[in-house]
């Protein structure tokens, strides 16, 4: 069983990036076979609308998310953790986020076959504010990701509150609920793929 998370924080070792931490490691009780990845030390342009990506599934930008449109089709769950900015995920994640539309040609408009039903993914999600919409934009942009890429949307963790770098280890019950949410989401996908 594969989890895939992919890190959205420029900041490493922050609070959103020892929030993912604790979520794979609970995949990894599990017995999952999980990969990080840090969208900040990757080279992702953003979409330029070529729409080559029409003609054959392949976006015509040559870039890192070549490596990646595999490992996003073939995980059996997707972790996707990211700080909000402006109530919205980090522009480095958008940036692969919209680079999806390869995914999503290759599935809609070209009906290529697709990954088998089942693949599940969770949004851990860190605010420094405490507003009542603090993670509805990350939350639309994040579904309508795992829609596009044949993952269903089954958990989330929001921590409000939390900015300073190491913050979030004020928060114990956060790290906690993220270990336990990761190893519900291996549990979930143990029937799928290598385990």
């Amino acid at each position: 069983m594969r989890v895939l998370g992919i890190m959205g924080s420029p900041r490493l070792g922050g609070n959103t990036d020892l929030l993912l931490d604790a979520a794979l490691k609970g995949a990894v009780d599990q017995a999952a076979e999980v990969e990080k990845v840090v969208v900040d030390q990757m080279n992702i342009s953003p979409c330029r609308e070529h729409y080559g990506c029409l003609d054959d599934g392949q976006c015509v930008i040559r870039d890192d998310m070549d490596a990646l449109y595999p490992r996003l089709t073939e995980a059996d769950c997707v972790m996707v953790a990211s700080p909000i900015f402006f109530y919205g995920v980090t522009a480095q994640l958008k940036a692969l986020i919209d680079r999806c539309q390869a995914l999503w040609a290759r599935k809609h408009v070209l009906k290529q076959a697709w990954p088998g039903g089942g693949r599940t993914g969770a949004f851990l999600g860190v605010g420094a504010t405490m507003g009542d919409k603090l993670f509805d934009g990350s939350i639309a942009t994040v579904r309508y990701f795992f829609r596009t890429i044949g993952v269903e949307y089954s958990e989330e963790l929001l921590v409000r509150g939390v900015d300073r770098k190491g913050d979030i280890l004020q928060h114990p019950s956060a790290l906690r609920e993220a270990f336990e949410m990761g190893a519900r989401m291996a549990r979930r996908n143990a029937g799928r793929g290598i385990s």
